[in-house]
């Protein structure tokens, strides 16, 4: 409840003019930043006491005795707040030279209390899914271009985390994060760690061998073992040659059980997607160089991923399931959440760090020109009167779903911001 009284304090939503105890008038000139350290809740506030301005802190509780449960009373962090906000005034308080600290009880707006109740207590996916309407489409618009930003960052900050981790390495970057994207969500976990088990360095001394690059990528990932009865000749083969080049190069193996199949259609198994992984392998990996190259052309990176399985998996869909009628390409909608997953914030933070300046315009076209996607983050939202037209809109709504309606972040949402300044504004034009 606390944060409820700093988000009100925060947005001037408890009145400009506030009374100490005692009848003393306190104008709120600026609320103060709210402090995210330890000490007091908001810094810099500039009020007006009586006759005298001030310019210091301000600490928010909901009763006034916690201000001795928190032990403000002998921590000298404290002797510069010149106000103490509560809901309730249950006692007087003294900063830790014996001072008494100003002190003001403010009421909780009842209207504001019900729709945060409501929303609060709401049960379904969208707490807020019968306002939405009621709110401007600039509002809407600028909300969805800041989270698609934000999502782009967060994915970014995958990538910058493999460049710290190898020294700049951007090929090892780039190959971390496709693999990744392969796993398309499932086992993207798993596809991750695959690619961090067996360096691309390494594997690049087997550039001109396929089939040394699909023992090494297989045997990695925990799907080779010698004493399974396997009859199967290009098995058994891989087999051997993993067993010669992880005692070369002191290679441990992942455990086969974090792969994923639940849901997974035969065709999108982890298998044939390491075996697409592997033909980005031969003759060299340069993903990242066909990406940037085609972006400064302004062509289409689609093209890029159009690359066929070829000999063993094109006609097999794991060890010793044929499948003549196996997909041998990636299917358009697997292409284009790589667009989405890959190539946008790889372009962004590449772009980023090698000093362009229009790297988020660049990622963000990028997802202007996809087609929406349709999952269970975004299915809920067109009836909802939020319009999705694209995937830099899905990409927001996901960002939206799981990091501020999942974690029940409503005030810091700005349709939540929004629905309760309403709420708000039709208060005070009552008083």
């Amino acid at each position: 409840m606390e944060k409820v009284y700093q988000y009100l304090w925060s947005h001037r939503m408890l009145g400009r003019t506030l009374y100490i105890s005692g009848g003393e008038e306190v104008r709120i000139l600026h609320p103060g930043v709210l402090n995210s350290n330890a000490g007091p809740d908001f810094i810099g506030a500039r009020l007006r006491i009586g006759d005298m301005e001030w310019i210091g802190n301000v600490e928010i509780h909901v009763k006034a005795s916690d201000w001795y449960v928190h032990h403000h009373d002998t921590d000298p962090a404290y002797d510069t707040v010149l106000l103490h906000v509560v809901a309730v005034s249950d006692r007087k308080v003294y900063r830790s030279d014996g001072k008494v600290v100003p002190q003001v009880e403010v009421t909780f707006p009842k209207e504001f209390h019900n729709m945060f109740a409501h929303l609060a207590d709401s049960i379904g996916e969208v707490r807020c899914s019968g306002m939405l309407s009621r709110l401007d489409p600039i509002t809407i618009h600028d909300w969805i271009s800041t989270l698609a930003m934000e999502r782009l960052q967060t994915k970014a900050e995958k990538i910058k985390h493999t460049l710290e981790a190898t020294a700049g390495d951007w090929q090892q970057a780039c190959f971390e994060a496709f693999a990744r994207a392969l796993g398309f969500g499932l086992n993207s976990d798993a596809f991750e760690m695959l690619a961090r088990s067996v360096p691309l360095n390494r594997l690049m001394r087997h550039s001109d061998n396929l089939f040394q690059i699909e023992a090494l990528l297989f045997g990695q990932a925990g799907m080779l073992n010698t004493g399974a009865h396997m009859f199967d000749e290009y098995y058994q083969r891989l087999c051997m040659e993993y067993m010669f080049l992880a005692k070369k190069y002191d290679l441990k193996p992942l455990r086969s059980e974090i792969w994923k199949y639940s849901r997974t259609r035969p065709g999108n198994f982890p298998h044939r997607r390491i075996a697409y992984l592997a033909q980005f392998l031969v003759g060299g990996f340069d993903l990242l160089t066909l990406i940037m190259d085609r972006i400064k052309k302004k062509d289409d990176c689609r093209v890029i991923f159009n690359r066929r399985l070829e000999g063993y998996w094109a006609d097999h869909f794991s060890f010793g399931a044929e499948a003549h009628s196996a997909p041998k390409a990636l299917g358009s909608a697997s292409i284009e959440l790589l667009m989405i997953n890959l190539v946008a914030p790889l372009v962004y933070t590449y772009m980023g760090l090698t000093g362009h300046d229009e790297a988020s315009e660049k990622a963000l076209e990028i997802w202007e020109d996809l087609a929406p996607e349709r999952n269970t983050y975004t299915r809920r939202w067109p009836g909802l009167g939020v319009p999705v037209k694209d995937a830099l809109t899905t990409q927001a709504l996901i960002q939206l779903s799981k990091e501020y309606c999942d974690r029940h972040r409503c005030l810091e949402c700005r349709f939540g911001h929004q629905i309760l300044r309403k709420v708000d504004a039709r208060y005070n034009a009552c008083k």
